[in-house]
C-alpha cells in the first residue's frame, strides 16, 4: 500500500513517525510520502514539503503564509494525482488538512484521521467537514469517541498514542547522569515553553516572571528550560540575558527533563499528556492576546483547555458547556479549579503570583507534592488502558476494521 500521511506540527510529526515505523512492521512493503517534519523522514517518509517549519497559529499568521501554503496544496495535490495514493492519514492541524481531505475525496482516496483536531471543543460545526470529507476516525479519547459517534461520524476508539510512545521512549542515560551531578542536589522545576516559536515568543515572559516567584519563596529550587530546539533555545537564552536571569537550558532533552523534574510549568498542548504519563505534577500556561481570549469565549465549549484536566472530570460531570450557554465564564469558578489535575490559566494578563503559588506549595511540601503525584496515578490507571493504541490504528489502515481493544492489565 502506499500512504500519502499529512502533520503539519512538531507533535503530529512524533504520532505521524510513530505510526509509520508501526505499519512498517506488519506490512513493509509499504510506501510512504507526504507533508511533515524531521521525525516522519527518519521513519522512512518521503517528505514533499516539511511542513514543521511554517506551524502557526491564529488566522492572521495563516494569511501571512497564503501563498506559502498555496504553493504546498498544490504540490500535495499533484502527488495525490501522480502517484497512486491508497489512502490518506490526517494528523490533525485542521485549517491546512481540511484542503487535503478534500483533494483527496475529489481523487476517491479514502481519508483517515489519526490524532483529528479538538473539533468537539472549538467551532463544533467544523463536524460537518468532518462527515463530508473523512472516511474513519480514529478517536483517542473516550468523550472524543463518543462524540464523533452522536454526530454521524465512523470512528474507531483506539486509545491514546501519547501513552504507548511514552512508554517506548528511552532517557539518555548519560545525559541525566551528568544533569543530576551538576543539578541534583536542588528541587528541579522543568520549564516547557512549547513547540511552537509563536508560544514560546507569548509564553516565555510569563514564565520568567513565574520563576522569579518561586525563586523568591524558595531560592534552592533550581530551574531549568527544555528547548524544543535550538533555535529555541537561542531564543530562551537571549530574553534570559536580557532580563539578567541565569537558568541553564537545554534542547531536545524534554523527555530527559520532565523525568528529571519534581515537577513543571508547561505551556498548554500535547505535552500535558506526556506530563501525565510521567506522573509529574504540573501548572499550565497560554498567553493570549485580549482579542483571540475574547473571540474563545464564544467558540469553545469545554470547561477546560488541558486535556489531562477534561479527562480528570470523567463522568461526575459533563466536560462540556450546556449548549444554553453560548458565552464561557471569563475565569474558571473555584469549584473548577478544584477540580483541575494540572491547575491551568489561559489569560491575557500576568498570572505568574497564582501560577508560582502552586509550584511553591509543591515544592515546599512533600505531602502535597505526594497527594498531587497520587492524583496523577489514579487518572493515569484510569485512562491508559489500551494496550497498543498504534497497532489499532495500523489495523484499521491495513484491513478497513478494527478488532476489540486489548485492556492492560
Amino acid at each position: 500500500m502506499k500512504f500519502f500521511f499529512s502533520a503539519g506540527e512538531p507533535s503530529g510529526d512524533i504520532h505521524a513517525a510513530a505510526l509509520i515505523e508501526t505499519i512498517k512492521k506488519h506490512a513493509p512493503h509499504s510506501e510512504f510520502v507526504g507533508l511533515g517534519g524531521p521525525k516522519m523522514e527518519q521513519a522512512g517518509c518521503r517528505l514533499v514539503v516539511d511542513m514543521t517549519q511554517f506551524a502557526v497559529m491564529w488566522l492572521w499568521q495563516v494569511l501571512r503564509r497564503y501563498f506559502q501554503f498555496r504553493r504546498i496544496l498544490a504540490d500535495a495535490k499533484r502527488t495525490l494525482l501522480l502517484e497512486n495514493i491508497d489512502v490518506v492519514v490526517l494528523v490533525d492541524y485542521p485549517s491546512f488538512n481540511w484542503h487535503i481531505a478534500k483533494a483527496a475525496r475529489e481523487l476517491d482516496i479514502p481519508v483517515v484521521y489519526f490524532m483529528p483536531p479538538q473539533v468537539w471543543a472549538w467551532a463544533q460545526h467544523r463536524v460537518k467537514k468532518m462527515r463530508r470529507l473523512v472516511n474513519l476516525v480514529l478517536s483517542t479519547l473516550p468523550f472524543e469517541w463518543q462524540w464523533f459517534g452522536q454526530h454521524g461520524c465512523k470512528t474507531y476508539f483506539i486509545g491514546h498514542p501519547f501513552f504507548e510512545e511514552v512508554r517506548n521512549k528511552r532517557s539518555d542515560p548519560e545525559f541525566l547522569e551528568s544533569f543530576y551531578a551538576q543539578y541534583g542536589y536542588a528541587p528541579i522545576l522543568t520549564l516547557l515553553a512549547g513547540s511552537r516559536k509563536q508560544e514560546v515568543q507569548a509564553n516565555l515572559d510569563d514564565m520568567l516572571s513565574t520563576v522569579q516567584h518561586v525563586l523568591y519563596e524558595l531560592p534552592g529550587t533550581q530551574p531549568v528550560f527544555a528547548a524544543f530546539n535550538e533555535e529555541h533555545a537561542a531564543m530562551i537564552q537571549r530574553r534570559l540575558t536580557e532580563r539578567h536571569m541565569s537558568i541553564p537550558v537545554f534542547a531536545g532533552r524534554t523527555t530527559e527533563l520532565i523525568r528529571a523534574a519534581d515537577c513543571c510549568l508547561a505551556v498548554s498542548g500535547s505535552v500535558s499528556m506526556e506530563l501525565l504519563a510521567c506522573n509529574k505534577p504540573a501548572v499550565i500556561c497560554y498567553r493570549v492576546g485580549w482579542l483571540p481570549l475574547l473571540i474563545q469565549r464564544f467558540f469553545r465549549r469545554t470547561r477546560f483547555i488541558t486535556l489531562v484536566n477534561l479527562l480528570g472530570m470523567g463522568t461526575q460531570q459533563s466536560i462540556f458547556y450546556d449548549d444554553s450557554v453560548w458565552i464561557i465564564p471569563k475565569e474558571p469558578s473555584a469549584v473548577d479549579r478544584a477540580q483541575m489535575i494540572f491547575p491551568e490559566f489561559l489569560t491575557c494578563a500576568d498570572r505568574s503570583v497564582d501560577m508560582a503559588a502552586y509550584l511553591v506549595r509543591w515544592l515546599s511540601n512533600p505531602e502535597a507534592l505526594a497527594a498531587q503525584k497520587q492524583r496523577l496515578d489514579a487518572l493515569l490507571r484510569e485512562v491508559d488502558t489500551i494496550e497498543s493504541p498504534l497497532e489499532l490504528a495500523t489495523e484499521a489502515l491495513l484491513t478497513g476494521k478494527i478488532r476489540t481493544p486489548v485492556v492492560k492489565g
